[in-house]
């Protein structure tokens, strides 16, 4: 579903990503970990249309990216390190109005089922989204990515302040959108997490992918040392 091919992108003579190979098929969840820098939110705002790659291919369900971006956004589901949201309405208006935005219309009933399978509780549906805690705020706006139908996912540091509760929460949800056979890539820095909800994982430095390997290889311990050699090396 997502594809990057020899995929190159600097800013002011400075590769930001180079020579950038990836894949994440139909069902799977890639991590890409990474110090601050390293290159994941550039690899996801390529894969969005926000930045354009210098050279090389960037493909979402065999669609190119450059020449069809408003064509393959709508396939993909946001989730920002925060999620924006309007504070003065309800986590359920704030559903209904981005729905309506990207032309679905839901009915109550609908909306609500949206929000209860991303984990918000029953309770918060009608209060206003200003008095919500970060974890419920990431809940609607993975229940709006979700009301869209998304086949590919593209979460930016989802677990970024949320407590262990909420963080838990998170993977699982994610877990269950892939046995639904979403893609999903989930650029972090939380080795722990990663490993926790990750097929595969993906070691970013300095814009080069150093290091692919599926998470049942290594324990959470090893991938941690793994991680500090390339950083270090």
């Amino acid at each position: 579903m997502i594809r990057l091919q020899n995929v190159c992108k600097s800013f002011k003579g400075n590769y930001a990503v180079q020579n950038l190979d990836l894949e994440v098929q139909k069902g799977e969840i890639l991590g890409l970990l990474g110090a601050n820098g390293a290159g994941k939110s550039t690899t996801i705002n390529m894969i969005l249309g926000f930045l354009k790659a210098d050279s090389g291919t960037v493909e979402v369900d065999s669609i190119d990216v450059a020449r069809n971006t408003q064509e393959v956004r709508k396939l993909i589901g946001y989730i920002p390190e925060n999620v924006n949201l309007y504070p003065y309405l309800t986590g359920m208006e704030n559903l209904d109005y981005f729905c309506r935005l990207a032309g679905l219309k839901y009915a109550k009933n609908e909306l609500e089922s949206y929000l209860t399978n991303c984990g918000l509780q029953l309770d918060a549906h009608d209060r206003k989204v200003g008095g919500y805690s970060k974890g419920m705020r990431q809940k609607v706006g993975i229940a709006i990515a979700y009301a869209k139908k998304a086949k590919v996912y593209l979460l930016d540091e989802p677990a970024s302040g949320l407590d262990p509760l909420a963080s838990n929460e998170l993977s699982n949800l994610l877990k269950k959108l892939a046995e639904r056979e979403a893609t999903i890539l989930m650029a972090s820095h939380d080795i722990f997490r990663v490993r926790e909800v990750c097929n595969r994982i993906g070691i970013l430095k300095r814009g080069k992918l150093v290091k692919q390997l599926h998470s049942s290889e290594v324990s959470a311990r090893e991938l941690e040392q793994l991680y500090l050699e390339y950083m270090q090396n």
